[in-house]
Formats: structure tokens, C-alpha cells, sequence
């Protein structure tokens, strides 16, 4: 966060841009995408640590991302403020509660939920597709995506790496690890966007990019995990 701080106080000058560099370039798309290609790379024994993962994203995104979008439109006491109204945080801690304990769910009340998230997925990309529509590439905002995608695909991954092979740990985890990093950034940062109305087209857009980025690299990508972590 440090790195990507002092990295967007060089490269931008509009605060928006700044807001939805730090909010979005740190996080990628670890549930949706990094848990089944973790499946689909080193098998279901990559779930657990896939599943950890997330949730860390996850408390990521709906504190500090959810701190910077709103930091464009609130003050400081206020930004704070609206990451405790987000629902997401209460049922997150709710949920690792409830786990820990040791409870398990109806298979009827689980199929609810199943579906609640399927659902919710399905909807999250209606809204992607809204903003999507509303992409202009000529006019679009290049430069954010751009460096948001060369950080999140280039010098994350690097950084991650350094720090997997410095502690020197056990390759199978390093690998999850640095396939949650490289995965493109996550659909929510729109959701954020347009929440706090922090150009939302422009965050539409860098997610795009993203992902686009990512489907050229994943061999390079490949070849990394396979090569230094010998899976």
C-alpha cells in the first residue's frame, strides 16, 4: 500500500484518479476467479487458502477501498463513518465467527444461500454491463488504466514474490498466493464507484483493461508458478 501510495502521488495529479488507483490496484478478482483457478491449477486442497484469501480482499476492499472512493466525496470522520455502514463488513465477521464455532447449516438453509450468491453474482455483472455500455474508448481515461493495470500486473506481482522466496514459504502456498495476486481487479471496485460517484466509467473501464491484461500474461504467468514454485 506504501509502494502503490507513493506511486500515485507521482503519476497523478486528479484526486479521483488517485482515489480509484488505491482503492482498486492492490485487490484483484480472488472469489469469482481466483478460487476456481486455484481449483483448476493445484486442485481442491487449494480451497481453504484461496477461501482465506478472499475474505482478506474482501475486508481489503470494504475498508479501504470503500475509504478511499468515499474520501473524494466525504471528509475524513465521514469516510470512516461510511465503511462501518457497509452490510458486507458485519456478515464477513459474522461468518468467520459462525466457522469458527464450529456451526454448520441446514442443507436446506445452505441451497438459500447458494442461490442468494449466484444471484448476487449475476446482478453484480448486470451492473458491470450498464457501466460498460456506457465505455467510450476514444475518450476513455487511458492513462489511470493503464498504470493501474502496469501495478497491479507487473509490480505487485514482483513485490509478492520478493516476499514469498524472502520468508521462504512452502511453495504450494506461495503459489496460491501469487495467483491471487496477479488475477484482475474485482468487479466491486464499480460498485464502489458509482456508490460514491468516483468516475465509475473510468473505474469500468481499468477494470476491462484488467482483465484483458491479464488473459495476454496468464502463460508468463504460468511459467513463473511452474518454474519457481515447481507446480
Amino acid at each position: 500500500m506504501f509502494i502503490a501510495f507513493f506511486y500515485a502521488k507521482t503519476v497523478f495529479k486528479d484526486y479521483q484518479d488517485k482515489s480509484i488507483f488505491m482503492a482498486s490496484s492492490l485487490v484483484g478478482n480472488t472469489g469469482n476467479l481466483g478460487i476456481p483457478l486455484g481449483i483448476a491449477l493445484f486442485g481442491e486442497a487449494s480451497v481453504p487458502y484461496t477461501s482465506i484469501l478472499n475474505i482478506a480482499n474482501l475486508f481489503f476492499i470494504y475498508i479501504f477501498s470503500v475509504y478511499f472512493f468515499a474520501g473524494n466525496k466525504f471528509s475524513f470522520k465521514k469516510s470512516l463513518r461510511e465503511i462501518f455502514k457497509i452490510p458486507a463488513i458485519w456478515f464477513a465477521v459474522l461468518a468467520i465467527l459462525y466457522n469458527y464455532s464450529g456451526f454448520t447449516l441446514n442443507k436446506d438453509f445452505d441451497k438459500l444461500f447458494t442461490m442468494g450468491a449466484y444471484a448476487a453474482i449475476v446482478m453484480q455483472l448486470v451492473i458491470f454491463g450498464i457501466f460498460m455500455s456506457q465505455v467510450k474508448i476514444k475518450t476513455a481515461n487511458w492513462r489511470l488504466s493503464l498504470n493501474i493495470s502496469l501495478f497491479k500486473h507487473i509490480v505487485l506481482p514482483l513485490v509478492g514474490l520478493y516476499i514469498i522466496l524472502f520468508f521462504k514459504i512452502d511453495p504450494f502456498v506461495g503459489a496460491i498466493i501469487f495467483l491471487e495476486l496477479i488475477v484482475p481487479l474485482a468487479v466491486n471496485n464499480v460498485n464502489l464507484a458509482s456508490l460514491y460517484n468516483c468516475k465509475p466509467i473510468d473505474t469500468t473501464f481499468s477494470v476491462l483493461i484488467s482483465s484483458i491484461i491479464f488473459i495476454l500474461f496468464i502463460y508468463i504467468y504460468l511459467l513463473v508458478i511452474h518454474n519457481i514454485f515447481g507446480l
